[in-house]
């Protein structure tokens, strides 16, 4: 691994601007650098589905030896990421105006590209490697829910570098994540003139939302309401609000009782009201487990000694396109990439976890060797 070249390339990549559904120039750069790895790189037809300009960009290199894993990380970003310029101060690397930074999930994209390269290189006899690199993963995992596993190598591992934590964290769990969209129903009036006749909707989703266990519920669960929103204005008594919210759980049972909870907070509050609502629910990811000797586990705890890092075992609060891999039968995990305070203009990596990070790679593509 070359540290300055690995430190110029997570430059760039960060300086290029790819928020959600707009990924088609970093895809385009990516494909540059895979190419060049002499990887075969095509793009899927999930544009259509996921609204982005370009499709998830899937790239495999043949292998010397027998043997195959899977690469993963993700393109797109929060906002803001107009015109990101990172600077580097006594090893910790920001952005230098009011942007994010974009670790998330450049720093795995770049560890995984330097990794790759080093390794071709030094000449070392690989197996094959395939490279995903989804869109949308900020917009509920849409790429990855998107992508044909039957593009992926049969049976190979997949890691995902795409999680806080220093190199070395392996996400041994992430929960399930349920989403809904409700719209409450009411009666509009006059509200100086004629309150009475009025029949506030957004009076039956405040009475839901205070009747809604939301937060930490359980040690495993947690639950929000993010979004309120009503239609007319402050002298009109709104007959219509809009709650959107979610649950999430490392228990598929806990998940579905958290949502009927919060369904029956909803409905009960708009029937006490004389109104109506109308509720959909969604599950986005399913939940995602490993035990700590599992095969897959004990490979990346192996790698990470190899590249001098500590593993450690972690259970996150937010999913990833593993989530979404592992429930249609792909043996994917999540791995740590050093990246901090991310989705925020505080965000930051350490160019000391930015090259653990891409020294952990090495050591799972050496690994895959049989």
């Amino acid at each position: 691994m070359k540290p300055d070249r690995l430190l110029n390339l997570f430059c760039e990549l960060v300086r290029i601007e790819s928020p959600s559904r707009h990924e088609s120039a970093i895809a385009a750069r990516c494909r540059i650098e895979l190419e060049a790895l002499g990887f075969t790189v095509h793009f899927d037809d999930s544009a259509a589905q996921t609204g982005s300009d370009t499709g998830n960009l899937i790239a495999r290199r043949a292998g010397d030896v027998p043997g195959a894993l899977v690469l993963c990380g993700h393109m797109d970003t929060v906002q803001p990421c107009a015109g990101i310029e990172p600077v580097v101060e006594d090893g910790v690397i920001r952005s230098a105006g009011d942007t994010i930074l974009s670790a998330d999930d450049k720093a795995g994209v770049a560890g995984i590209f330097e990794a790759v390269r080093s390794l071709v290189e030094t000449g070392e006899q690989l197996p094959e490697i395939c490279v995903v690199l989804t869109t949308c993963e900020e917009l509920h995992l849409l790429g990855s829910g998107a992508l044909d596993v039957s593009a992926l190598p049969a049976g190979a591992p997949c890691y995902v570098l795409d999680a806080d934590g220093d190199p070395g964290t392996i996400i041994q769990s992430a929960p399930c994540h349920c989403t809904f969209t409700a719209t409450f129903h009411g009666q509009a009036a006059h509200a100086g003139v004629e309150p009475e006749r009025g029949n506030s909707a957004l009076r039956m989703a405040a009475q839901a939302v205070c009747h809604m266990p939301l937060g930490r519920v359980s040690a495993h669960t947690t639950a929000n309401v993010g979004v309120i929103e009503c239609d007319g204005a402050t002298n009109v008594v709104p007959a219509t609000c809009w709650l959107s919210g979610e649950c999430r759980s490392t228990s598929v049972e806990r998940a579905r009782a958290e949502r009927a909870a919060m369904d029956d907070a909803m409905r009960t509050a708009a029937a006490q009201a004389h109104g109506s609502v109308d509720i959909q629910w969604r599950t986005d990811y399913l939940p995602i487990s490993y035990g700590e000797h599992d095969s897959l586990v004990q490979s990346v705890v192996t790698a990470a000694r190899v590249a001098g890092l500590t593993p450690r075992l972690h259970a996150s609060g937010g999913g990833a396109d593993a989530n979404i891999l592992a429930g249609r039968g792909v043996r994917a995990i999540t791995l740590a990439t050093g990246m901090a305070n991310y989705h925020s203009r505080d965000e930051y990596i350490t160019v000391e976890n930015l090259e653990g990070t891409a020294r952990l790679v090495e050591q799972l593509i050496l690994g895959a060797r049989k």
